[in-house]
């Protein structure tokens, strides 16, 4: 067993599985105790496609969470200049 201090760069940690009982099973499983060092996942390289696609959606102010009418409008006026 090892004990950390502190997280080093580029891990973070992770709780490991909680105990579960199936419905069907006679008894539970799972259950470890306490926690797993584990790595934060890396960036990959976007593919041309990708990229257009961020590019876009950059230009015409897309984000998360918003209104179907404005993606629509979006969609209509600003997407096809771009492409």
């Amino acid at each position: 067993m090892v004990v950390f201090k502190t997280v080093p760069p580029g891990f973070y940690l992770k709780s490991r599985p909680k105990r579960y009982r199936a419905s069907d099973a006679p008894y539970a499983v799972g259950g470890n105790k306490g926690m797993v060092l584990a790595r934060l996942p890396r960036e990959y390289p976007l593919t041309p496609q990708q990229r257009k696609v961020k590019e876009v959606a950059k230009a015409c102010g897309l984000h998360k969470g918003m209104s179907k009418s404005e993606l629509m409008r979006a969609m209509k006026e600003c997407i096809p200049q771009h492409f």
